[in-house]
């Protein structure tokens, strides 16, 4: 399964703690868009898609949240929870994030800007592609 989790070095003092984010060093693509996700209602399932051509990074910026991730083959779900821990997924990827902690703030950065028709929103596609 193409994802990993990326370790973010934290710069900081007594005043407070800074995360930066740089293509080539703890970012592998030059960002095109970024959001965040925040105030959802608990037992709500966000994402349940794949997408053919973004990457992304997720960071817990605030709170938690779990993250199932499918590649067709295999699923497994990482836990965010700490704003120095990004995960990376590659392209066609499906994603499922749910048990966000009260107050969650999941940021996501991409590589591409919003096309909706590089998004897959039915499994069953999702898998009949991925096996092609």
């Amino acid at each position: 399964m193409n994802y990993r989790l990326i370790d973010m070095k934290v710069f900081g003092d007594e005043r407070g703690h800074l995360i930066s984010f740089e293509k080539g060093n703890n970012c592998p693509f030059d960002v095109k868009r970024s959001f965040y996700i925040f105030d959802t209602v608990p037992g709500i399932v966000r994402g349940s898609h794949a997408n053919r051509n973004s990457e992304f990074i997720l960071i817990a910026i605030s709170g938690s949240c779990r993250i199932k991730i499918d590649d067709g083959k295999t699923q497994e779900i990482v836990e965010l929870n700490t704003p120095h821990k990004a995960l990376y997924l590659d392209k066609m990827t499906w994603k499922e994030m749910y048990d966000f902690s009260y107050n969650a703030i999941l940021l996501v950065l991409t590589n591409t800007k919003y096309d909706e028709k590089e998004y897959i929103r039915n499994y069953d596609d999702f898998i009949k592609e991925v096996r092609k």
